[in-house]
């Protein structure tokens, strides 16, 4: 391990629009393996989010501040310049079904191929999150729908506000 000490932070990358409890319940469990863990909300030029990046800072912060141990940052760039201005080498993943399992990997062998140090470490998730995706929870919320099982009562709040006012 390049004679490095003993890896007490962990960061959790996304896009996190919207946070899901998928991903807050992802934060806890991270949280009991590290002494730190750095959610780190990505500022992707590629997806149209609905939230802007503050806004999802803002949220993630809201949700998970009952942990103590959580830090919440928003970046620009490549994940593994974020990591090690942050002091880590351990990205934690989410792997909710077998899509995600191809994607995430293409995604930790890239981050490997730039930094050797940087290594992945993947999460199942909860059975009664494993269906639950920020896409179809945005999805269903612009459609009308009730997210309300699939997310905080502040996200909730924050995507009845923001749709709605798309509306007018």
């Amino acid at each position: 391990m390049n004679n490095r000490q003993l890896i007490t932070r962990a960061i959790y990358p996304g896009s996190f629009d919207p946070v899901t409890k998928g991903h807050v319940d992802l934060v806890e469990r991270a949280a009991k393996l590290f002494d730190e863990v750095i959610v780190a909300v990505a500022d992707s030029k590629a997806k149209r989010t609905l939230f802007s990046l503050s806004e999802r800072v803002a949220l993630i912060e809201q949700t998970t501040r009952h942990l103590s141990g959580v830090a919440v940052v928003g970046f620009t760039g490549l994940l593994i310049d974020v990591a090690r201005d942050m002091g880590t080498y351990i990205v934690v993943r989410g792997l909710r079904a077998v899509s995600d399992f191809e994607y995430e990997f293409q995604l930790s062998w890239m981050n490997r191929q730039l930094d050797r140090d940087i290594d992945t470490l993947f999460f199942a998730p909860a059975e009664d999150y494993a269906f639950v995706s920020a896409s179809l929870v945005k999805e269903i919320a612009e459609l009308g729908g009730d997210v309300s099982q699939f997310v905080h009562p502040e996200v909730d709040r924050a995507l009845k506000d923001k749709l709605g006012s798309l509306d007018g």
